[in-house]
Protein backbone atom coordinates (compact mmCIF):
# COMPACT_ATOMS: atom_id res chain seq x y z
CA UNK A 1 0.00 0.00 0.00
CA UNK A 2 2.79 2.30 0.51
CA UNK A 3 4.69 1.69 -2.07
CA UNK A 4 1.16 2.14 -3.97
CA UNK A 5 0.83 5.61 -2.43
CA UNK A 6 4.50 6.92 -3.11
CA UNK A 7 4.04 5.10 -6.89
CA UNK A 8 0.21 7.41 -7.26
CA UNK A 9 1.90 10.93 -5.25
CA UNK A 10 5.06 10.69 -7.84
CA UNK A 11 2.80 12.36 -10.94
CA UNK A 12 2.07 14.95 -8.35
CA UNK A 13 5.30 15.60 -7.37
CA UNK A 14 6.61 16.14 -11.18
CA UNK A 15 3.47 18.19 -12.22
CA UNK A 16 4.59 20.58 -8.67
CA UNK A 17 8.14 20.96 -10.04
CA UNK A 18 7.01 21.72 -13.50
CA UNK A 19 4.56 24.49 -12.10
CA UNK A 20 7.37 26.90 -11.77
CA UNK A 21 9.03 28.93 -14.34
CA UNK A 22 12.73 28.70 -13.56
CA UNK A 23 14.52 32.26 -14.74
CA UNK A 24 18.39 32.66 -14.60
CA UNK A 25 19.23 36.79 -14.07
CA UNK A 26 21.79 37.80 -15.04
CA UNK A 27 23.23 41.08 -13.94
CA UNK A 28 26.40 42.78 -13.22
CA UNK A 29 26.40 42.90 -10.06
CA UNK A 30 30.16 43.46 -8.69
CA UNK A 31 33.15 45.65 -10.47
CA UNK A 32 32.41 48.82 -11.90
CA UNK A 33 29.22 48.42 -13.26
CA UNK A 34 27.73 46.73 -9.97
CA UNK A 35 25.17 49.40 -8.84
CA UNK A 36 23.41 49.37 -12.32
CA UNK A 37 23.27 45.43 -11.63
CA UNK A 38 21.77 46.13 -8.47
CA UNK A 39 19.64 48.42 -9.20
CA UNK A 40 18.14 46.17 -12.24
CA UNK A 41 18.32 43.54 -9.56
CA UNK A 42 15.62 45.31 -7.59
CA UNK A 43 13.28 45.19 -10.78
CA UNK A 44 13.39 41.24 -10.49
CA UNK A 45 12.73 41.02 -7.10
CA UNK A 46 9.82 42.83 -7.49
CA UNK A 47 8.60 40.41 -10.31
CA UNK A 48 7.55 37.01 -8.99
CA UNK A 49 5.07 39.07 -6.90
CA UNK A 50 3.22 41.31 -8.99
CA UNK A 51 3.53 39.03 -11.74
CA UNK A 52 1.74 36.19 -9.54
CA UNK A 53 -0.90 38.43 -8.74
CA UNK A 54 -1.26 39.75 -12.35
CA UNK A 55 -0.92 36.43 -14.15
CA UNK A 56 -1.18 33.68 -10.97
CA UNK A 57 2.58 32.50 -12.76
CA UNK A 58 4.72 31.42 -10.13
CA UNK A 59 8.64 32.12 -11.04
CA UNK A 60 11.96 31.19 -9.27
CA UNK A 61 14.41 33.58 -9.97
CA UNK A 62 18.36 32.09 -10.09
CA UNK A 63 20.63 34.54 -9.85
CA UNK A 64 23.75 35.08 -11.09
CA UNK A 65 27.03 38.15 -11.64
CA UNK A 66 28.62 38.42 -14.71
CA UNK A 67 31.48 40.73 -12.61
CA UNK A 68 30.76 43.26 -15.57
CA UNK A 69 33.09 40.99 -17.66
CA UNK A 70 32.35 39.24 -21.09
CA UNK A 71 33.54 35.92 -20.70
CA UNK A 72 32.41 35.77 -17.01
CA UNK A 73 28.35 36.47 -18.10
CA UNK A 74 29.28 33.90 -21.33
CA UNK A 75 30.29 31.50 -18.34
CA UNK A 76 27.51 31.64 -15.74
CA UNK A 77 24.84 31.61 -18.39
CA UNK A 78 26.07 28.25 -19.49
CA UNK A 79 26.13 26.87 -15.86
CA UNK A 80 22.26 28.90 -15.26
CA UNK A 81 21.35 26.60 -18.22
CA UNK A 82 22.57 23.62 -16.98
CA UNK A 83 21.59 24.27 -13.41
CA UNK A 84 18.23 24.14 -15.28
CA UNK A 85 16.84 27.56 -15.80
CA UNK A 86 13.93 27.81 -18.86
CA UNK A 87 14.75 30.91 -20.15
CA UNK A 88 17.54 33.91 -19.34
CA UNK A 89 16.85 37.12 -18.47
CA UNK A 90 19.93 40.40 -18.66
CA UNK A 91 22.37 41.85 -18.38
CA UNK A 92 22.33 45.13 -18.78
CA UNK A 93 25.59 45.73 -20.57
CA UNK A 94 25.67 45.20 -24.46
CA UNK A 95 29.20 43.26 -24.68
CA UNK A 96 28.27 40.97 -22.10
CA UNK A 97 24.41 40.52 -23.46
CA UNK A 98 26.02 39.65 -26.91
CA UNK A 99 27.74 36.44 -25.35
CA UNK A 100 25.23 35.67 -23.47
CA UNK A 101 22.72 35.26 -26.65
CA UNK A 102 25.63 33.63 -27.83
CA UNK A 103 24.93 30.84 -25.58
CA UNK A 104 21.46 30.97 -25.43
CA UNK A 105 21.09 30.56 -29.35
CA UNK A 106 23.39 27.68 -29.64
CA UNK A 107 21.56 26.01 -26.27
CA UNK A 108 17.92 26.50 -27.67
CA UNK A 109 16.97 28.32 -24.46
CA UNK A 110 15.37 32.07 -24.96
CA UNK A 111 17.41 35.02 -23.76
CA UNK A 112 14.91 37.84 -22.70
CA UNK A 113 16.80 41.29 -22.73
CA UNK A 114 16.27 43.48 -20.21
CA UNK A 115 19.02 46.15 -21.51
CA UNK A 116 21.25 46.53 -24.15
CA UNK A 117 21.38 48.73 -26.67
CA UNK A 118 24.02 47.95 -29.24
CA UNK A 119 22.07 47.26 -32.86
CA UNK A 120 24.08 43.85 -33.67
CA UNK A 121 22.74 41.73 -30.91
CA UNK A 122 19.39 41.77 -33.19
CA UNK A 123 20.85 41.48 -36.56
CA UNK A 124 22.61 37.73 -36.45
CA UNK A 125 19.49 36.24 -37.39
CA UNK A 126 19.25 34.14 -33.78
CA UNK A 127 15.77 32.64 -32.97
CA UNK A 128 15.42 32.69 -29.45
CA UNK A 129 17.05 36.04 -28.46
CA UNK A 130 14.15 38.86 -27.61
CA UNK A 131 14.94 42.44 -26.60
CA UNK A 132 12.28 44.78 -25.18
CA UNK A 133 14.65 47.69 -25.31
CA UNK A 134 15.48 49.93 -28.33
CA UNK A 135 18.33 49.87 -29.92
CA UNK A 136 20.96 52.70 -29.68
CA UNK A 137 19.75 54.24 -33.17
CA UNK A 138 16.19 54.25 -31.72
CA UNK A 139 17.28 55.57 -28.19
CA UNK A 140 18.82 58.49 -30.72
CA UNK A 141 16.05 59.17 -32.68
CA UNK A 142 13.62 59.84 -29.56
CA UNK A 143 16.52 61.59 -27.96
CA UNK A 144 16.46 64.36 -30.52
CA UNK A 145 12.83 64.53 -31.20
CA UNK A 146 12.10 64.67 -27.34
CA UNK A 147 14.81 67.50 -27.44
CA UNK A 148 13.67 69.28 -29.53
CA UNK A 149 9.96 69.10 -27.56
CA UNK A 150 12.30 70.17 -24.67
CA UNK A 151 14.17 73.39 -26.31
CA UNK A 152 10.40 74.55 -27.79
CA UNK A 153 8.77 74.06 -24.19
CA UNK A 154 11.63 77.06 -23.33
CA UNK A 155 11.85 78.62 -26.02
CA UNK A 156 15.99 78.16 -25.78
CA UNK A 157 18.57 75.76 -27.20
CA UNK A 158 22.63 75.61 -27.22
CA UNK A 159 24.21 75.98 -30.22
CA UNK A 160 27.28 73.89 -29.46
CA UNK A 161 27.89 71.08 -27.46
CA UNK A 162 30.20 68.92 -26.80
CA UNK A 163 29.73 64.96 -27.12
CA UNK A 164 31.41 62.74 -24.05
CA UNK A 165 31.06 59.09 -24.04
CA UNK A 166 32.06 56.22 -23.00
CA UNK A 167 34.72 53.75 -24.81
CA UNK A 168 32.66 50.81 -24.41
CA UNK A 169 30.26 48.40 -26.99
CA UNK A 170 27.04 50.86 -26.25
CA UNK A 171 29.26 53.99 -26.28
CA UNK A 172 30.57 53.07 -29.43
CA UNK A 173 27.52 52.37 -31.06
CA UNK A 174 26.03 55.45 -29.65
CA UNK A 175 29.12 57.42 -31.24
CA UNK A 176 28.19 55.63 -34.86
CA UNK A 177 24.82 56.33 -34.56
CA UNK A 178 24.89 59.92 -33.83
CA UNK A 179 26.38 60.42 -37.40
CA UNK A 180 23.69 58.45 -38.98
CA UNK A 181 20.83 59.51 -36.98
CA UNK A 182 21.42 63.61 -35.84
CA UNK A 183 21.27 64.87 -39.49
CA UNK A 184 17.82 63.60 -39.74
CA UNK A 185 16.73 65.74 -36.75
CA UNK A 186 18.09 69.27 -38.04
CA UNK A 187 19.27 70.19 -34.49
CA UNK A 188 19.66 73.74 -33.19
CA UNK A 189 23.21 72.55 -32.25
CA UNK A 190 26.51 71.33 -33.34
CA UNK A 191 28.93 68.95 -32.36
CA UNK A 192 32.42 70.84 -31.28
CA UNK A 193 34.44 67.87 -30.08
CA UNK A 194 34.07 64.64 -29.24
CA UNK A 195 35.85 63.15 -26.29
CA UNK A 196 35.67 58.77 -25.47
CA UNK A 197 36.94 57.94 -21.95
CA UNK A 198 37.14 54.71 -19.71
CA UNK A 199 34.35 54.56 -17.62
CA UNK A 200 36.60 51.96 -15.40
CA UNK A 201 38.77 55.36 -15.66
CA UNK A 202 39.70 56.78 -11.80
CA UNK A 203 40.16 60.54 -13.05
CA UNK A 204 38.23 62.43 -15.51
CA UNK A 205 39.63 65.88 -14.99
CA UNK A 206 41.49 66.21 -18.45
CA UNK A 207 38.47 64.99 -19.95
CA UNK A 208 36.54 67.93 -18.55
CA UNK A 209 39.06 70.02 -18.79
CA UNK A 210 39.00 69.51 -22.37
CA UNK A 211 35.28 69.82 -22.68
CA UNK A 212 35.38 73.14 -20.85
CA UNK A 213 38.31 74.79 -23.35
CA UNK A 214 35.67 74.20 -26.24
CA UNK A 215 33.39 77.48 -24.66
CA UNK A 216 30.45 75.00 -25.49
CA UNK A 217 27.07 75.68 -24.40
CA UNK A 218 25.98 72.14 -23.23
CA UNK A 219 27.21 68.49 -22.29
CA UNK A 220 25.93 65.79 -24.59
CA UNK A 221 26.26 62.42 -22.86
CA UNK A 222 26.52 58.83 -22.87
CA UNK A 223 27.82 57.51 -19.45
CA UNK A 224 27.47 55.00 -16.46
CA UNK A 225 26.79 56.09 -13.25
CA UNK A 226 30.36 55.43 -11.35
CA UNK A 227 31.81 57.97 -14.19
CA UNK A 228 28.78 60.31 -13.88
CA UNK A 229 29.34 60.94 -10.27
CA UNK A 230 32.93 61.82 -11.20
CA UNK A 231 32.42 64.23 -13.78
CA UNK A 232 29.93 66.12 -12.01
CA UNK A 233 32.35 66.47 -9.41
CA UNK A 234 35.04 67.56 -11.90
CA UNK A 235 32.70 70.08 -13.21
CA UNK A 236 32.04 71.66 -10.10
CA UNK A 237 36.03 71.48 -8.86
CA UNK A 238 36.90 72.96 -12.45
CA UNK A 239 33.79 75.81 -11.85
CA UNK A 240 31.61 74.97 -15.64
CA UNK A 241 28.52 75.08 -15.18
CA UNK A 242 27.50 74.40 -19.16
CA UNK A 243 23.51 76.02 -20.08
CA UNK A 244 22.50 72.08 -20.30
CA UNK A 245 23.80 68.45 -19.71
CA UNK A 246 21.67 66.18 -22.45
CA UNK A 247 22.46 62.78 -21.45
CA UNK A 248 21.44 59.47 -23.64
CA UNK A 249 22.05 56.61 -21.32
CA UNK A 250 22.69 55.50 -18.15
CA UNK A 251 24.01 57.17 -15.16
CA UNK A 252 22.94 60.92 -14.36
CA UNK A 253 19.11 59.64 -13.40
CA UNK A 254 20.43 57.15 -10.89
CA UNK A 255 19.48 56.65 -7.31
CA UNK A 256 22.65 56.60 -6.64
CA UNK A 257 23.75 59.50 -8.51
CA UNK A 258 20.89 61.75 -6.75
CA UNK A 259 21.51 60.32 -3.50
CA UNK A 260 25.71 60.51 -3.33
CA UNK A 261 25.27 64.40 -5.02
CA UNK A 262 22.10 66.20 -3.28
CA UNK A 263 21.25 69.35 -4.81
CA UNK A 264 24.27 68.88 -7.26
CA UNK A 265 22.24 66.37 -8.94
CA UNK A 266 19.78 68.91 -10.03
CA UNK A 267 19.00 69.79 -13.41
CA UNK A 268 20.38 67.28 -15.87
CA UNK A 269 18.50 65.96 -18.33
CA UNK A 270 18.53 62.12 -19.49
CA UNK A 271 16.61 61.30 -23.13
CA UNK A 272 16.21 57.38 -22.26
CA UNK A 273 14.04 53.90 -22.23
CA UNK A 274 11.88 55.03 -19.30
CA UNK A 275 8.24 54.30 -17.99
CA UNK A 276 5.02 55.87 -18.89
CA UNK A 277 3.70 57.66 -15.64
CA UNK A 278 0.22 57.29 -16.66
CA UNK A 279 -0.29 54.02 -17.07
CA UNK A 280 -2.41 51.97 -14.65
CA UNK A 281 0.82 49.14 -14.33
CA UNK A 282 3.59 51.65 -13.57
CA UNK A 283 1.59 53.06 -10.46
CA UNK A 284 1.51 49.18 -9.37
CA UNK A 285 5.21 48.68 -9.86
CA UNK A 286 5.90 52.47 -7.80
CA UNK A 287 3.69 51.13 -5.18
CA UNK A 288 5.33 47.65 -5.22
CA UNK A 289 8.45 49.28 -5.59
CA UNK A 290 8.09 51.51 -2.35
CA UNK A 291 6.54 48.82 -0.17
CA UNK A 292 9.60 46.62 -0.88
CA UNK A 293 12.13 49.21 -1.22
CA UNK A 294 11.36 52.91 0.21
CA UNK A 295 12.80 55.49 -0.63
CA UNK A 296 13.87 54.42 -3.83
CA UNK A 297 12.74 55.96 -7.03
CA UNK A 298 11.41 53.32 -9.85
CA UNK A 299 13.43 54.20 -13.13
CA UNK A 300 14.73 52.54 -16.26
CA UNK A 301 16.75 49.74 -14.52
CA UNK A 302 13.72 48.54 -12.20
CA UNK A 303 11.48 48.68 -15.52
CA UNK A 304 12.75 46.90 -18.18
CA UNK A 305 14.21 43.78 -15.88
CA UNK A 306 10.64 43.65 -14.47
CA UNK A 307 9.11 44.24 -17.81
CA UNK A 308 11.78 41.45 -19.43
CA UNK A 309 10.11 38.94 -16.49
CA UNK A 310 6.84 39.95 -17.13
CA UNK A 311 7.37 38.83 -20.93
CA UNK A 312 8.43 35.73 -19.91
CA UNK A 313 5.89 34.76 -17.24
CA UNK A 314 3.39 35.63 -20.31
CA UNK A 315 4.96 33.63 -23.00
CA UNK A 316 4.38 30.88 -20.10
CA UNK A 317 1.24 31.11 -19.44
CA UNK A 318 0.27 31.29 -22.96
CA UNK A 319 2.59 27.55 -23.89
CA UNK A 320 1.41 26.21 -20.75
CA UNK A 321 5.38 24.83 -20.75
CA UNK A 322 8.57 25.50 -19.60
CA UNK A 323 10.05 23.98 -23.16
CA UNK A 324 12.46 25.88 -23.78
CA UNK A 325 11.62 25.70 -27.77
CA UNK A 326 7.71 26.14 -26.99
CA UNK A 327 8.33 28.98 -24.55
CA UNK A 328 10.16 30.79 -27.34
CA UNK A 329 7.25 30.06 -29.66
CA UNK A 330 5.03 31.75 -27.20
CA UNK A 331 7.61 34.94 -26.84
CA UNK A 332 7.36 35.56 -31.10
CA UNK A 333 3.59 35.82 -30.40
CA UNK A 334 3.72 37.96 -27.87
CA UNK A 335 1.18 40.83 -27.68
CA UNK A 336 1.10 43.12 -24.51
CA UNK A 337 -0.49 45.89 -23.75
CA UNK A 338 -0.99 46.05 -19.95
CA UNK A 339 2.82 47.34 -19.56
CA UNK A 340 4.81 50.09 -18.36
CA UNK A 341 7.36 51.41 -20.82
CA UNK A 342 6.24 54.02 -23.10
CA UNK A 343 4.51 52.90 -26.53
CA UNK A 344 1.40 50.97 -27.75
CA UNK A 345 2.76 47.88 -25.24
CA UNK A 346 5.39 45.08 -26.00
CA UNK A 347 5.65 42.98 -29.45
CA UNK A 348 8.41 41.68 -31.31
CA UNK A 349 9.63 41.85 -35.28
CA UNK A 350 10.70 38.77 -36.91
CA UNK A 351 14.61 39.60 -35.54
CA UNK A 352 13.27 39.24 -32.29
CA UNK A 353 13.68 43.13 -31.54
CA UNK A 354 10.33 45.30 -30.33
CA UNK A 355 10.60 47.93 -32.56
CA UNK A 356 7.38 49.88 -30.89
CA UNK A 357 9.78 51.38 -27.52
CA UNK A 358 9.27 55.35 -27.19
CA UNK A 359 11.77 56.70 -24.80
CA UNK A 360 11.27 59.82 -22.54
CA UNK A 361 12.98 63.09 -21.09
CA UNK A 362 13.40 63.06 -17.62
CA UNK A 363 14.81 65.47 -15.25
CA UNK A 364 16.73 65.77 -12.12
CA UNK A 365 14.35 67.20 -9.54
CA UNK A 366 14.74 67.69 -5.93
CA UNK A 367 16.24 63.92 -5.33
CA UNK A 368 13.27 62.77 -7.95
CA UNK A 369 12.87 62.35 -11.20
CA UNK A 370 9.64 63.68 -13.48
CA UNK A 371 9.07 62.94 -16.84
CA UNK A 372 8.86 66.60 -19.17
CA UNK A 373 8.65 65.05 -22.91
CA UNK A 374 6.98 63.32 -24.58
CA UNK A 375 3.69 65.30 -23.73
CA UNK A 376 1.65 62.34 -23.81
CA UNK A 377 3.80 60.38 -21.05
CA UNK A 378 4.98 63.82 -19.29
CA UNK A 379 3.86 64.44 -15.52
CA UNK A 380 6.14 68.31 -15.36
CA UNK A 381 7.35 71.00 -17.26
CA UNK A 382 11.06 71.49 -17.59
CA UNK A 383 13.66 73.34 -15.63
CA UNK A 384 16.12 76.01 -17.68
CA UNK A 385 18.77 76.46 -17.68
CA UNK A 386 20.96 74.32 -15.49
CA UNK A 387 21.42 76.34 -12.51
CA UNK A 388 25.18 77.43 -11.61
CA UNK A 389 26.80 74.42 -9.24
CA UNK A 390 28.30 77.66 -7.56
CA UNK A 391 25.03 78.85 -6.67
CA UNK A 392 23.48 75.95 -4.91
CA UNK A 393 23.35 75.78 -1.42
Amino acid sequence: AGLGAASALAPFGIARAASKLKVGVLLPRSSYEALIGQSCQLGADLAPAVLKSMLGVDIEIMNADTESNVNTARTRAERLIHEGAHVLVGAFDSGQTAAIAQVAEQRGVPLVINIAAAPQITEQGYKFVFRNFPTAAMILGDAFANQKEVFAQVGAAPKTVVFMHVNDTFGTAMSKGIGHVMPKFNMPYKIVQEIAYDPAARDLSVEISKAKATGADGLLMVSRLNDAIRLTRELVKQRWSPMAILSMGPGWYEDQYLKTLGKLSDGPLSFVPWYDPNKPLSKTLEQALAKKYPGINLNTNHVYTFEALLVAADAYKRAGSADPKALADAIRKTNITNNVSPGPGIQFNAKGQNDKLKDSAIQNRGGKLVTVAPKVAANAKVEWPLKPYNKRS
